[in-house]
C-alpha cells in the first residue's frame, strides 16, 4: 500500500472515518454524550461525584471513577451474549485508568463518579471512541478535569502503517496501536500495542494516533461549544 494508494473503505493512510459527537443527550444522566466514529455508534453517561451505596470504595482523600463498558447484543454480527464477559471488564478497568489522570478526584472526596459506556453498534475501535464519549459526557457533568482526554488508534495493514482500522482492518491487519491522551499536553494515559511492528513502524504509528487525538479532540470541544456556547 503506498501513501496514495486508498484504502478498503476509500480512506487514505492518514485519514480517520467520519465523526459526529453530541454533548447533553441523556436528560436523566448528570451528563452524557453520543458519538459516531465510522460504524460505532457509541452512548456514555456519567452519575456523580455523588456518595453511592458501595461504600468500601470510598476514601477520604480523594474521589474514585468506576466506568462500566458494555457491548449490547445486538452491536455486532454474531449476537453477543448479554452481561458482562473478560473483554469487557478489562476494557472497563482500562477505560477507568485512561481517564483518572485528567480528573482532580481530591475535589470532592468520599464521592464517586459512575461511568457507563454502551456500544451500540461496534465497527473496530470501540475501547478508543468509547473512552472520547466519556469523557464528553464527564466534561458535561461538570467534574473537574485538567483536560479532555481522547482516544484513536493507529495500525498496520498491508506493510503500511494507517490511522484509525476500521473493524476489517483490526480483524486482517498487522498491529494494532490504541492510545488516549491529554490533548493540551500530549501526555499518554493510555497505550496498547498488539501485532508485529519495527521500532520505526511504532514510532510511526504513534505519531500518526496522536495526530488523530487532536483531530477528534475538536469534534468534542465543538460538540460541548455546541452545548454550552463560547
Amino acid at each position: 500500500m503506498s501513501e496514495d494508494t486508498l484504502r478498503g473503505d476509500g480512506r487514505k493512510f492518514d485519514e480517520l472515518r467520519p465523526i459526529k459527537i453530541e454533548a447533553g443527550v441523556l436528560k436523566r444522566a448528570d451528563g452524557s454524550a453520543y458519538v459516531e466514529m465510522g460504524g460505532n455508534k457509541i452512548l456514555a453517561s456519567v452519575y456523580g461525584p455523588r456518595s453511592t451505596y458501595m461504600r468500601r470504595f470510598l476514601r477520604p482523600d480523594t474521589g474514585v471513577i468506576r466506568v462500566r463498558y458494555n457491548m449490547a447484543p445486538f452491536s455486532v454480527d454474531d449476537r453477543k451474549r448479554p452481561g458482562p464477559d473478560r473483554r469487557s471488564i478489562e476494557i472497563s478497568k482500562i477505560a477507568e485508568d485512561a481517564l483518572r489522570p485528567a480528573l482532580l478526584l481530591e475535589s470532592f472526596p468520599n464521592s464517586m463518579v459512575e461511568v457507563s459506556i454502551e456500544v451500540i453498534e461496534a465497527e473496530g475501535g470501540t475501547r478508543c471512541a468509547g473512552i472520547t464519549a466519556a469523557a464528553v459526557a464527564l466534561a458535561d457533568a461538570g467534574v473537574p478535569m485538567k483536560d479532555i482526554p481522547v482516544g484513536c488508534a493507529a495500525g498496520k495493514m498491508d506493510d503500511k502503517v494507517v490511522l484509525d482500522l476500521s473493524e476489517i482492518e483490526d480483524k486482517e491487519g498487522q498491529a494494532d496501536v490504541p492510545i488516549v491522551i491529554l490533548p493540551r499536553t500530549e501526555e499518554i494515559t493510555l497505550l496498547q500495542a498488539d501485532g508485529n511492528l519495527t521500532e520505526d513502524e511504532f514510532e510511526e504509528a504513534l505519531d500518526l494516533a496522536i495526530g488523530g487525538c487532536q483531530q477528534i479532540a475538536e469534534y468534542q470541544r465543538k460538540a460541548l461549544k455546541a452545548r454550552y456556547g463560547e
